[in-house]
């Protein structure tokens, strides 16, 4: 690079073309090599070569856009002559380009196939003679460049001399700034700068910044050259010690191994305390006898503190879109936590730094919760490790054995640390409702630690004494029930109940995942067996009860191995699967539904039930017969079934004048109340409005619609209090045909969670009152002639 020492008073034309330049701002006066190899600029030379050999050379602000547009180039920039062209092999042009002077792109006439523009010439401010301050800030800035040179920064030697001889302030700023190895954007700016004192002041601050680098640099290039000194002479020291062992026959494999065992130290790349506290033991190890007991115990956990991956982590997948297909292509719906997933690889898109979420999966068995697990870390990109807690009693499983014990290791966390490889893996705890509980600690107090992400960045696991950071690693809980589930734990999960799938989610599940797996797994393909939609619901309605997949997945392993066994026998044909044909292959069906009840009665009410294997309807049965006022209840129920019968049947007592039901029938007259199916045993909070209703029922003779399931509990004012499962409850009534469903009013908000597929055809009445429920159920009709309640 170099600069023209004439100055004149240079002429343009209106109209140039216009070459864009990437990552460099060239000023007036300056002289430099440029390669061109875009077919625009090749052009654009062109078209300047025939002319006049000027151009106008802007500079882009994006260096990474091939094809810039008018709005990615800067509006000025300089006019130069084109000196010299050389065309290179590869098809380039290679210029000797003269900067003249700047001028500024007022528009442009022509984009295609190169641009051409109207300019306009840039003077710089006139000063009309040189102030003092100009003239000592010319001279501070030789100073710096003086001082900058002396410290090692590499400018063109004769810079110096070239500077000297200019007393015009403008061309000296373009000369300093020229020869400065500034950012485009900061050469953009000075260039940009037409008043010229501005211009110096704006290069002193940037010199000054420069000269204070320099002299940290060379303090930190001093000190270090020092330590290296001192290193090189204990290096010299000890290869000195080292050939005097190796005369005298001292050295042996046990140095080489502590050596060794030093280096791996050194690479493993542990924090400062935690290095310091193991290059403590190796020095003891250094010391000890080697068949000594304690020396075995040192090496064993050196070996463990070095193999951990202190700095070793899985890099993100950070791509929503495949992350989302990943889950998608694992599991069928579960949107609400795929939802989550997206949700925090989103936030980890945005901030590189975050504690891992700690999320706890509750649902019935079956129903993907560890699968999941995997699939998360597919989706991240990350390395999985699973562990069982179901069982668990011992505090040292989760904590590890302190290191006086024999035998003692680190605890399953940290086990499964090192098994992974990462110090970011997915971390699975499998059964966490199931820990128990002995004299050897309480193992879930101790995951308390590890689950809170206030205290998990320093866990101490008892063997190794030093801290790990758990932070970055991402934990899953799962369970099935989460009543046991101590409370201090559970408020450190993030709880995500997963609810069992439907029948025509199963439908999707089969068709999608297990029917495809079970094919492959028996050696036969989609030629050898059809099974339509309606034998997958058959087998889901008669051969399984269960809110997840598992025995639906053993159903049709059962079908294929029926299927390729007849294939191995050389009956190799297309075998179809139909409702109709299912139970040849399977047996009778396993499971019947309950029957639906022909005709409205007296006393029978219909309610709906959760259980593990999902929803169910229930009929409850009230019958009264002469006595003296006592209650009977049957079926295998529980105590709050139990309360929940008194309750109504007080209810009822109480509302016997608005129900026209004469009091003195109360204490003339049993009632007994039965749930059928009585091996079953039944419990829970939501039977009270329906065993009201069949109380209600026979006490008036007024028959209730067989076409109304209820659900809810009741209170001694008749209030309907709200239950759980819902969406299991409503699927049981349309699987049943029933159309018209009794909720608590303050589950109403609950039917927006619930799919519309489900709620399409049926109507929901949200009572908030037991009277409410009793409108709508109880027909007007009284009792008659051998009716139940007699």
């Amino acid at each position: 690079m170099a600069e023209v020492k004439e100055e004149r008073e240079i002429e343009i034309p209106t109209m140039l073309p216009i070459l864009p330049v990437r990552d460099m701002v060239i000023f007036p006066y300056m002289i430099l090599p440029l390669f061109v190899g875009r077919e625009m600029s090749i052009k654009a030379v062109d078209h300047a070569v025939t002319g006049n050999r000027l151009v106008m050379l802007v500079t882009q602000r994006d260096v990474d856009v091939e094809a810039p547009s008018s709005e990615d180039l800067y509006n000025i920039g300089t006019v130069g002559t084109i000196l010299r062209v050389l065309k290179l092999p590869d098809g380039r042009l290679k210029l000797i380009i003269q900067g003249l002077t700047k001028a500024r792109v007022v528009r442009y006439t022509q984009k295609e196939p190169y641009y051409i523009g109207e300019v306009e010439k840039v003077v710089d401010e006139k000063l009309s003679e040189l102030p003092v301050e100009v003239e000592a800030l010319m001279r501070t800035i030789k100073e710096q460049i003086d001082k900058s040179i002396t410290l090692g920064k590499p400018l063109v030697p004769d810079i110096m001399f070239l500077i000297e001889n200019i007393d015009e302030p403008g061309r000296f700023a373009d000369l300093v700034a020229s020869n400065l190895p500034l950012k485009a954007e900061q050469a953009q700016g000075i260039i940009e700068i037409t008043d010229p004192v501005i211009r110096l002041k704006k290069l002193n601050e940037i010199l000054n910044r420069e000269v204070e680098l320099l002299l940290v640099q060379q303090k930190i290039q001093s000190d270090a050259k020092g330590e290296i000194d001192k290193t090189q002479r204990e290096y010299y020291l000890r290869e000195q010690l080292k050939a005097i062992q190796k005369e005298l026959g001292e050295i042996d494999e046990r140095t080489e191994e502590i050596q060794e065992l030093k280096k791996k130290i050194e690479g493993a790349n542990m924090p400062e305390k935690v290095e310091k506290e193991v290059m403590k033991q190796a020095k003891r190890l250094e010391k000890m006898h080697p068949d000594s007991a304690e020396a075995g115990t040192i090496r064993t956990y050196i070996d463990w503190l070095v193999e951990l991956p202190w700095a070793k982590s899985t890099q993100d997948n950070l791509d929503l879109k495949i992350a989302k297909k990943v889950l998608d292509e694992d599991h069928y719906d579960l949107e609400r936590v795929k939802e989550r997933i997206l949700e925090y690889l989103s936030v980890r898109k945005l901030k590189e730094k975050m504690k891992g979420p700690i999320m706890c999966f509750v649902g019935p068995p079956g129903v993907g919760k560890t699968s999941l697990g995997k699939s998360i870390a597919r989706a991240l990109g990350r390395e999985f490790f699973r562990m069982s807690l179901g069982g668990m009693r011992d505090e040292a499983e989760i904590r590890g054995h302190r290191r006086t014990y024999v035998g003692a290791l680190p605890g399953r966390i940290i086990q499964g640390i090192k098994t992974s490889g990462k110090n970011n893996p997915v971390f699975m705890l499998d059964e966490v409702d199931k820990i128990g509980m002995d004299f050897r600690g309480d193992p879930a107090s101790a995951l308390l630690e590890v689950l809170d992400p206030e205290q998990n960045f320093a866990f101490v696991d008892h063997y190794l004494t030093v801290p790990f950071d758990l932070s970055n690693a991402m934990f899953i809980t799962t369970a099935n029930l989460i009543d046991p589930i101590s409370s201090p734990l559970r408020d450190r999960m993030e709880i995500i109940t997963l609810s069992g799938y439907t029948s025509e989610e199963k439908l999707g599940i089969a068709k999608n995942f297990l029917i495809p797996k079970q094919l492959n797994e028996h050696g036969i393909t989609d030629k050898n067996i059809k099974i339509n939609d309606s034998a997958v619901l058959n087998i889901i309605t008669h051969y399984t009860r269960e809110a997840g997949v598992r025995n639906l997945e053993r159903e049709i392993a059962n079908l294929c191995r029926k299927i390729a066994r007849k294939v191995a026998e050389g009956k190799d044909k297309t075998y179809h699967i139909s409702a109709k044909n299912v139970s040849k292959y399977l047996g009778v069906p396993k499971f019947l539904p309950e029957e639906e009840m022909e005709k409205d009665e007296v006393g029978v009410a219909t309610g709906l039930a959760w259980t593990e294997a999902g929803g169910d309807i229930i009929y409850i049965e009230a019958t009264i017969m002469k006595g003296k006022g006592s209650i009977t209840l049957t079926g295998h129920l529980g105590d709050v079934m139990k309360e929940s019968a008194h309750a109504a049947l007080s209810y009822i007592r109480s509302k016997a004048k608005q129900l026209k039901i004469n009091s003195d029938i109360f204490s003339k007259n049993d009632i007994h109340i039965h749930v059928p199916a009585g091996a079953i045993p039944k419990d829970g909070p939501s039977a009270g409005i329906t065993i009201a209703t069949a109380i209600a029922s026979a006490f008036t003779g007024r028959s209730v619609n067989k076409g109304i399931a209820m659900t809810g509990e009741i209170t001694l004012r008749g209030r309907v209090l709200p239950i759980g499962g819902l969406k299991e409850k409503i699927l049981a009534a349309k699987r049943m045909g029933i159309r018209k469903v009794i909720i608590p009013k303050l589950n109403k908000k609950d039917l927006e969670d619930i799919p519309k597929y489900i709620k399409k055809d049926m109507e929901f009445i949200a009572a908030g009152a037991m009277e409410e429920v009793l409108k709508s159920t109880l027909k007007n009709s009284r009792r008659t002639k051998g009716s139940r309640c007699s």
